[in-house]
């Protein structure tokens, strides 16, 4: 089946997201003071505002969530093979689930980013450029050419 731009388009961003994601979240995990990534002291000062004392929990978050997850639709995308488990629970039955996973992958991250600025960790840049990923991703998602590569009938 000939994939179209979007979904390639998708395809890419959803890998960008993961590659961003999974480095990190080991680098929070190993050092939950976030240091070894260059977060600035602040940064968990910030942090205590929020249900988190350190970087492990969101580490592992951004290891299974914008890591592991997107990748899963990533290989859904490219494989197109039919998962009947991850099928039924797909609330979208018209779609394959490596789409559902690519629109829950953007509505996540920016749930995830808006969750953060909520608890008070400063705007900076990356909020502004991930929210825009998450909304990029969301678009493609949602555009008929994608919708069609990711039909199931």
């Amino acid at each position: 089946m000939k994939r179209t731009i979007s979904s390639y388009l998708l395809i890419a961003l959803l890998i960008f997201l993961a590659i961003g994601a999974i480095p990190s979240g080991f680098s929070l995990v190993m050092d939950p003071s976030g240091e070894s990534i260059g977060f600035p002291p602040e940064l968990l000062d910030q942090l205590q505002r929020s249900p988190f004392k350190d970087f492990l929990i969101p580490g592992f978050f951004l290891i299974t969530l914008f890591g592991i997850f997107p990748l899963l639709a990533v290989y859904g995308l490219i494989v197109r093979k039919e998962k009947k488990w991850m099928q039924k629970m797909n609330p979208y039955k018209d779609q394959h689930w490596s789409w559902t996973f690519s629109y829950y992958s953007g509505l996540l991250l920016i749930l995830w980013i808006n969750m953060q600025l909520f608890f008070g960790i400063e705007f900076g840049l990356l909020h502004f450029a991930y929210t825009m990923l998450g909304i990029l991703i969301v678009f493609l998602t949602h555009l008929p050419s994608t919708r069609r590569d990711c039909s199931v009938h």
